[in-house]
């Protein structure tokens, strides 16, 4: 064992909370139904953790799966609808395989489904929170999964990967562990090419990160690309993310120990404010504004609010206190927000100084199109 330490991993010695994040593979021996001696080990050395005073959440993948596995299906359904059967039926089994491992160690499991609205709405997303953290403070461990029965293409978080980033800015956690039944992050696919080589370290934000990942499996909707784009995410609230084989024997003591397993993506900026968190991890935008080169500049050099005299045009239907993305001309994207006026407001505003806008309208809601508070930069 190489227990050598590399810079950045001692966000992982000193963390006092965890999220892990199990994949579908994993959990259902890719696909052959739930392994429960495999999820009995994981629980194991989360028990270890607990005794050790860290908390951990867990988010756990695998009711789909598990429930294709029951109903006898040996391909992922599309239709939204069998889908939705396929967790309703997976979830049972999922949850009491949990409950059943952790009872061994005298430790009470918490059953969480979430939807992207209840993140997007910002009561229900500070109920959450309080929730979360008084669980964490009673010692139960949450185990959390997306509600796949009621949830629709439109609102989902598209996969457990990203769910686990937010719900890593939620409670503010000093990392977030993704297991995989893959080693780490390659700079080749492995599958493809012997030559590829694990990338032991990196910056979460690094855009050359996304050339490397690849898709996603049968079973989940995740791969490497939705982990890249999760430790990005994470890192808004400073939090590292390791993606590491959680097959690995004792994969999560070894990388608390700081043992270079997996793959390690650290932060390259400070944690933002809470209100912040919770505008970064909105994914449902409404529409899309194009602003000009003086308006991209003054919001990411001074991070001040958005007048409606630096926007070129506007797509999309929108209404107030909806997201939208900001995007400069050639069509990078800049920030996004929550907006003052709806889109048949806005468009009658574009391009003109905020003292012209009760003139136009006839009244003055505000006079930005996204307050700074409300505005984030990407």
């Amino acid at each position: 064992m190489n227990d050598t330490q590399s810079p950045g991993r001692e966000a992982l010695i000193n963390a006092q909370r965890l999220v892990v994040k199990i994949g579908s593979a994993l959990l259902t021996n890719d696909g052959r139904g739930l392994d429960d001696a495999a999820i009995g080990e994981w629980v194991d050395q989360i028990a270890a953790l607990h005794a050790r005073g860290i908390q951990v959440v867990l988010v756990s993948s695998g009711a789909v799966a598990a429930g294709m596995v029951r109903l006898g299906w040996r391909v992922r359904p599309s239709a939204v609808h069998e889908l939705q059967a396929a967790a309703a039926v997976g979830q049972n089994s999922l949850t009491e395989c949990y409950e059943g491992h952790f009872a061994r160690h005298g430790l009470l499991t918490a059953q969480i489904l979430l939807t992207h609205d209840d993140l997007s709405n910002r009561k229900r997303y500070l109920n959450a929170r309080s929730a979360l953290r008084t669980l964490v403070g009673l010692r139960v461990v949450p185990v959390i999964n997306e509600n796949d029965t009621v949830v629709t293409n439109e609102i989902r978080f598209g996969d457990n990967d990203t769910l686990g980033a937010l719900v890593a800015n939620l409670l503010e956690a000093d990392a977030l562990v993704i297991l995989t039944d893959q080693e780490g992050l390659f700079d080749a696919d492995p599958r493809s090419n012997p030559q590829a080589r694990l990338l032991s370290e990196g910056r979460a934000e690094d855009p050359r990160l996304a050339a490397v990942a690849g898709g996603g499996g049968a079973l989940g909707r995740g791969g490497m690309a939705t982990k890249v784009r999760a430790a990005a995410l994470a890192a808004r609230s400073g939090a590292v993310t390791a993606i590491a084989s959680g097959r690995q024997p004792n994969v999560l003591a070894r990388l608390i120990q700081g043992e270079r397993l997996g793959t390690l993506l650290r932060p390259e900026r400070a944690p933002i404010a809470a209100r912040k968190r919770w505008l970064a991890g909105q994914l449902q935008v409404r529409g899309s504004l194009v602003l000009d080169a003086g308006a991209v500049k003054v919001l990411r050099k001074r991070g001040s609010s958005l007048l409606p005299v630096g926007v070129k045009s506007l797509s999309g239907s929108f209404v107030r206190g909806d997201m939208v993305v900001c995007m400069d001309e050639q069509g990078e994207r800049v920030a996004k927000g929550l907006v003052n006026y709806g889109s048949n407001e806005a468009r009658h505003i574009l391009g003109k100084p905020s003292h012209q806008i009760a003139s136009v309208l006839g009244y003055m809601e505000a006079p930005e199109l996204i307050h700074r508070d409300n505005l984030i930069v990407l």
